[in-house]
């Protein structure tokens, strides 16, 4: 398959409403049960990011960066995850939160494993697992939007100056 060469943006997500309404509130409603769960709003950016860098979606990737950084995550934190399993800045369970993004996002290529699904259970409880797994299926809804249309991400004007 021949790569294709990337150029302007597409469509904005005010597009979408009007080709499609309803469509952002579906997905919403999903993003709506993962915000009203206990999990830790740090770790659902780190696998939102995660998520969107695997799915090449700039605008989410930029949208949700901007997130963690208001949430005071740290540069570094948000800077290493690419390479997540190299680096000790993580916690052993934003390690495995990080491992079921990877793969949730790869299912067509193995899916996951008995082991993983195990694995999983040693750091979140079976109804946090499914609030991950909703936050992954929400993001990746959004990535698929967001890379298609090549929606401009939301880049903070200090960082356009």
């Amino acid at each position: 398959m021949q790569t294709e060469q990337k150029s302007s943006v597409r469509k904005g997500w005010r597009d979408l409403d009007r080709l499609a309404p309803g469509l952002n509130e579906a997905i919403e409603a999903i993003g709506d049960v993962v915000k009203s769960s206990d999990l830790d709003k740090e770790m659902i950016e780190l696998v939102k990011i995660r998520a969107s860098q695997l799915n090449g979606c700039a605008y989410c990737l930029q949208l949700h960066i901007n997130k963690a950084r208001d949430l005071n995550m740290t540069p570094e934190r948000i800077d290493l995850i690419p390479v997540w399993p190299e680096v000790d800045i993580y916690s052993e369970r934003e390690k495995a939160a990080l491992l079921w993004t990877e793969l949730v996002n790869d299912v067509a290529h193995g899916g996951v494993s008995d082991e993983s699904y195990e694995g999983i259970h040693e750091y979140f409880s079976e109804e946090d697992v499914a609030i991950l797994t909703a936050a992954i299926i929400e993001i990746n809804a959004y990535n698929r939007l967001g890379a298609i249309y090549r929606m401009k991400p939301p880049i903070p004007s200090r960082a356009v100056e």
